[in-house]
């Protein structure tokens, strides 16, 4: 009896540009013949966590075309990490505070021993900041975050968005059995600027769980599809398996067949320290469905 292989698609974390950046490469594949939107798995991480919840409920031409004229600006949001999901605009001149953000959190990673011990000292920090104990903060990224959702049910097929427990340091997955609402899930996963209070828990952003992609989640699928708006960096030691490149080792040592997709060379100063800069979307999101376009019959035939 034949069996369908089975599939997944990662999307990692990569701000308000890395999401644009994601959206384009699903639409330009769609346009170029091949549909990824409904995989046996979507696996989201922060950026990532937004597209897979919008891919989830609307199509990849609805939201290509919505990523191409850039949100009004709105009062920047606490920085997050070089994989921190879409987030209010910092503007054109908000490089200073991920800049900020990343000195801080490299600290930090350099005296952690291990990756609990990481996690444990973001969720510490991440506690301490004023938005983590500030209501309306709370109430206003909730509905910024699901203001950009299509569909506020979760989708039918399987979805796991990343997180980390700000009390315990724990890492989280959310999916629709976790009782946690599908925009609350996604606020969890985008949070980094502060922690993001669903009920009597509190979360962190989901590429503290295990690095900007958590490609880990999609062992045991047969085809797994990476798109890493970071193109794999990490910065965390590699010995910590934290890093895209030994998570793929990983997953083709269990029997998956894995294709990995970065932004092109050209396309760097679309992400870093201007992932969070709305007004760079349109661009990222081109950049994507360009790409898309072209990868469309080469990774065509791996995903059927």
């Amino acid at each position: 009896m034949h069996t369908t292989p089975s599939s997944a698609l990662v999307l990692g974390g990569g701000g308000s540009t890395g999401n644009a950046w994601l959206i384009g490469v699903v639409a330009g594949l769609y346009d170029g013949g091949l549909d990824v939107t409904a995989p046996d798995l979507t696996v989201g991480t922060s950026a990532g966590a937004t597209a897979a919840a919008q891919l989830g409920g609307a199509a990849p031409a609805d939201l290509y075309a919505a990523t191409l004229t850039p949100p009004p600006s709105a009062p920047p949001h606490p920085a997050g990490p070089a994989w921190a999901g879409p987030q209010p605009a910092a503007g054109r001149h908000g490089t200073r505070p991920v800049t900020d953000h990343m000195e801080r959190t490299r600290r930090i990673i350099e005296a952690a021993e291990d990756p609990a011990d990481l996690r444990r000292r973001l969720c510490a920090m991440t506690l301490a900041l004023p938005g983590s104990s500030d209501d309306a903060v709370q109430d206003r990224w909730r509905a910024t975050v699901a203001a950009r959702l299509p569909d506020q049910a979760w989708p039918e097929r399987a979805v796991l968005l990343t997180a980390v427990d700000a009390e315990t340091g724990e890492p989280v997955v959310l999916g629709r059995d976790s009782g946690v609402g599908l925009a609350d899930a996604v606020a969890a996963s985008c949070s980094s600027g502060f922690a993001y209070r669903v009920g009597e828990r509190r979360y962190i952003d989901g590429g503290y769980r295990a690095g900007a992609e958590n490609a880990d989640l999609a062992a045991g699928y047969d085809r797994v599809l990476v798109l890493s708006p970071f193109g794999g960096a990490s910065r965390t030691p590699t010995g910590w398996g934290m890093d895209l490149a030994s998570q793929v080792e990983a997953l083709r040592a269990g029997g998956s067949r894995v294709e990995t997709v970065f932004p092109e060379p050209g396309a760097e100063h679309l992400f870093g320290v201007n992932a969070m800069d709305v007004s760079q979307r349109p661009a990222a999101a081109r950049a994507g469905h360009d790409q898309g376009l072209a990868l469309a019959e080469r990774l065509g035939t791996f995903w059927r």
